[in-house]
């Protein structure tokens, strides 16, 4: 027996997912890299990506919605969002280390004093942040609850995007500067010796 019409082009597009969702991650990584130029940063980015998709998840289990294509092309706009969302924290992370004046010389530079610039990067980055969500969850929002030709494609498009953009920022900014403390530490010690 064979399936044809909708359920064949269903299947063809679910394959075609299943090829695109890896390449756009790996394609946002090797961006990474080029930008940072270190393996560690561009996976210290990369690894916010699953932050935002847990909120995504949570929000479509929520609203009753399954998995479909258009689902999955929220997931990919996601993960780029996400991804942009960790390379500016990173970058205000960078500077505000950079910033510090005691950072060139390992005696005076302590961990606290590490701590203080990591805390002054991240809470800079708070209302920026908290603007950029509010706006972009505020256009989603009316996509979602839109009920006009084509709305219900795009409102499965946009629920996952809502549901990751609570969860990124909350959690980038966290956990990102967490990692990033492990990750400059490590590098710093491994020069040191």
């Amino acid at each position: 027996m064979a399936f044809s019409g909708q359920f064949e082009l269903l299947e063809r597009a679910n394959h075609q997912l299943t090829l695109m969702v890896p390449m756009t991650l790996m394609i946002i990584f090797v961006l990474l890299y080029l930008a940072f130029r270190r393996v560690g940063e561009a996976l210290l980015i990369i690894t916010s990506v699953p932050f935002a998709l847990v909120g995504s998840i949570w929000l479509l289990y929520w609203m009753g919605v399954h998995l479909s294509v258009a689902a999955g092309t929220g997931f990919i706009a996601l993960a780029g969002v996400a991804a942009e969302f960790g390379v500016v924290m990173l970058m205000y992370l960078r500077h505000a280390i950079d910033a510090e004046p005691s950072r060139e010389n390992p005696n005076t530079f302590s961990a606290e004093k590490l701590d203080e610039a990591l805390y002054h990067g991240a809470v800079i980055r708070v209302r920026p942040k908290a603007m950029t969500v509010a706006v972009m969850i505020a256009g989603l929002l009316s996509i979602l609850w839109g009920n006009g030709t084509g709305s219900e494609v795009m409102s499965r498009i946009a629920a996952p995007m809502i549901g990751g953009m609570i969860t990124a920022p909350l959690l980038s900014l966290f956990i990102i500067p967490a990692a990033y403390k492990l990750m400059w530490l490590r590098r710093h010690r491994r020069l040191a010796a």
